[in-house]
């Protein structure tokens, strides 16, 4: 038996280093001896946006029972902690891929997954990194990502969600590009009583497409596979890598959660000189995080931005129908319905959620301008917008159908001739258009992220149990200090919105901070560096909130005009085109579309990668149905409308092309209407080609001889 005596002894000869890693959810601590055994292991913490007093917490735990000799650290708040304690830090990329080599050296590539980081890595022969590719400031292919979506699904992210998710036979397709989109897809599911079973792998596999093609960006990984971090522990996940990446050699290693931390320790290990740990540091407090200095108070400017007095509409005459044109604004969280008459003025107007039911909606707004408007107009004209234009266009019985660039336009120029930049922030889409003199001269939209749209608001606000429509401006207004939160990701957002509240910040200095937070959103991300000027409307149902207006004052410095109906100008713009280009007879089918039964039937599109579920909407006694869902318009585009197919596979005509060259002497001489642009021709020896209507791109080999001649 080994006297108390010597057994101190052998602990002090073994010379324990703790190895830890901070991340943005959870702490993880591991303990390895001299020869690199591992000791001991922490079972996966999360430290609930406290991560250094956690850290703290658990140092004090497993010192108590071994005696810890020296300390390393890596993870996102692992560098901070650092710098407090004076202990070594090691990049998490390079510890993660020694902590998995020194276990598994056979392993070639580590998928990692944590809260708000992923990370893929290539491993050499020495176990070093030989690539890398990380997620940027966006939350999809994280953790993070699907525990918010499990939130709203009412299931435990640790143990109920995988168990549900692994029983689907056949998973949903929901987008997994933005956390605010795949809740949309969600709701849409819900309401056609998609089992949960199908929507939480859907989400699992949605992740998966994600980090394939954001984080390893298409690769060919190299086997074996270890998946590793904390979202391994979800088995439908490793499930869905296995079925999106085509592979059968991934697997999660034990200690799955906890390399990072194994990985600190043993670069520590391999030091030759190192300073010993001071168990002093336990006893310190912690210095506060230093805060950015707020930002200043929003004023509200009511009667200059935002109409207050009752909106007003021509009074029309029973018996007396005059000239009028439709306009129909289909979005994915609003559909807008509005009539003009010749003067351009508004007649009636309805503005409804579409809530996955777009024909519903726009049912539901026919209805309600018939009401206003029976025996007094008779439409002369129908035009469509939005995201769902071109099913809708075949639904009513469009003359015309407009992009939302064009109407949005077309609607603000109908206010004020001398508008020179529209915001137009929605739901889920935001748009800047920049005019001269009447005309667009450069327009940009958000692309696959919510951040900078209404919805991001209406998350956060929901964080904070703030109704949008009825509290939220008035919060903000009361605010002193608005926080500085940045334009975060809606899900890191969340995370920082937690960690100020446990830091005692009040809720009208974060709702403050969130109506500044959206502008810087969108003006970094969607306008970017583009020319702003001084007439500026902002448009779209997020104008409604005057928060957000005084934010953008705040920002710019400028004026910000609200127009009257600034959330159906879209609407009002389709409705001015059609008026402008409705040539004889409207095809307009009437109002009485608003009492025609549809069923709906879906099919899976099998032509490309994106397997685009496609849902086709059978109208009354139609013989073809409408059909929307795809995502390049093949179906639901106006090429592809009531067709099984529409436009040509593009890849394939330029593979003709490509291989045509080689069989004509000197190389195939094109003539190329349109826009031509070299790029990348010292890199690569190739040039693209872009037509005008920015439709048709081919990559031209070196061989081919080019004629930009008309």
């Amino acid at each position: 038996m080994v006297k108390k005596e010597e057994r101190v002894l052998l602990l002090e000869d073994s010379k324990y280093i703790l190895g830890l890693d901070l991340g943005s959810i959870s702490v993880n601590a591991i303990l390895i001896n001299k020869g690199g055994e591992i000791i001991y292991e922490e079972p996966y913490t999360r430290h609930n946006g406290a991560p250094l007093n956690k850290t703290r917490e658990m140092v004090k735990k497993i010192a108590r029972k071994y005696p810890i000799k020296y300390l390393a650290v890596t993870g996102s708040n692992g560098e901070r902690l650092g710098e407090i304690w004076g202990v070594p830090y090691t990049e998490e990329v390079i510890a993660q891929a020694k902590g998995i080599y020194h276990l598994h050296p056979e392993v070639k590539t580590l998928i990692d997954i944590g809260g708000t980081d992923a990370k893929f890595v290539e491993i050499n022969r020495e176990g070093g990194v030989k690539d890398f590719g990380m997620n940027s400031s966006c939350a999809s292919g994280t953790g993070s990502f699907l525990d918010q979506q499990a939130k709203r699904l009412e299931l435990d992210i640790e143990g109920e969600f995988s168990r549900i998710a692994l029983k689907s036979k056949n998973p949903a397709r929901l987008a997994g590009r933005c956390a605010v989109f795949a809740k949309s897809d969600m709701i849409h599911l819900q309401q056609k009583a998609t089992p949960n079973e199908d929507i939480t792998m859907g989400l699992c596999e949605a992740l998966a497409r994600s980090y394939k093609s954001n984080i390893a960006r298409g690769k060919d990984l190299k086997g074996p596979i270890s998946f590793q971090g904390g979202v391994a522990a979800n088995q439908a996940m490793l499930a869905a890598f296995k079925k999106v990446l085509k592979r059968e050699d991934i697997m999660v290693p034990l200690h799955y959660f906890s390399l990072g931390a194994l990985g600190a320790a043993l670069f520590l290990r391999e030091r030759k000189e190192r300073e010993p740990f001071d168990p002093e540091c336990l006893a310190k407090e912690f210095p506060p995080p230093q805060e950015k200095e707020s930002l200043p108070r929003l004023i509200s400017d009511e009667h200059k931005n935002i109409p207050s007095e009752p909106e007003k509409y021509p009074e029309l005459k029973e018996g007396q129908p005059i000239d009028a044109y439709l306009g129909i604004d289909i979005g994915s969280v609003s559909t807008n319905v509005a009539v003009i008459d010749k003067r351009k003025n508004l007649l009636a107007k309805s503005y409804l959620p579409t809530a996955g039911k777009p024909i519903k909606a726009v049912q539901e707004g026919l209805k309600e301008v018939r009401k206003k408007l029976a025996g007094k107009a008779k439409i002369g004209g129908a035009g469509t917008t939005g995201s769902g234009r071109y099913m809708i266009g075949s639904f009513v019985g469009a003359d015309v159908i407009k992009n939302e660039i064009t109407t949005q336009a077309k609607g603000a120029l109908n206010v004020d001739t001398n508008v020179d930049t529209i915001f137009e922030i929605g739901g889920q889409d935001s748009k800047f258009v920049s005019l001269e003199k009447g005309v667009i001269i450069d327009f940009t939209m958000n692309k696959v992220c919510a951040a900078g749209t209404g919805s991001f608001l209406e998350e956060q606000a929901e964080e904070l149990k703030i109704n949008i429509k009825k509290q939220f401006e008035k919060v903000a207004f009361s605010s002193s200090s608005p926080a500085d939160l940045g334009d975060r990701c809606t899900v890191f957002m969340e995370s920082a919105l937690f960690e100020r509240l446990q830091r005692g910040v009040s809720i009208p200095d974060l709702v403050a901070g969130l109506a500044y937070s959206v502008v810087y959103n969108y003006l970094n991300k969607v306008v970017e560096n583009r020319k702003i000027g001084e007439n500026i409307f902002f448009q779209g149902g997020t104008a409604c909130n005057r928060s957000v207006v005084a934010a953008f004052r705040e920002i710019l410095g400028k004026k910000i005009t609200v127009p009257p109906h600034n959330e159906v100008l879209g609407a009002v713009g389709a409705a001015i085109v059609a008026m402008e280009e409705t040539k004889g007879e409207t095809k307009f089918k009437g109002f009485g579309l608003s009492e025609v039964g549809y069923r709906m039937e879906s099919l899976e599109c099998q032509d490309c990668s994106n397997h685009c579920k496609v849902n086709q909407v059978w109208v009354g006694e139609e013989k073809k149905p409408l059909t929307y869902g795809d995502r390049c318009d093949k179906y639901s585009g106006k090429e592809g409308r009531g067709k099984k197919i529409g436009l040509p596979n593009l890849f394939k005509e330029r593979g003709k092309l490509l291989f045509s060259a080689k069989k004509i002497k000197g190389g195939k001489k094109m003539g190329f209407p349109g826009l031509y642009t070299p790029t990348s021709s010292h890199l690569y020896g190739k040039v693209s080609l872009v037509s005008s209507d920015m439709r048709w791109l081919f990559l031209i080999p070196p061989t081919m001889k080019l004629s930009t001649a008309a």
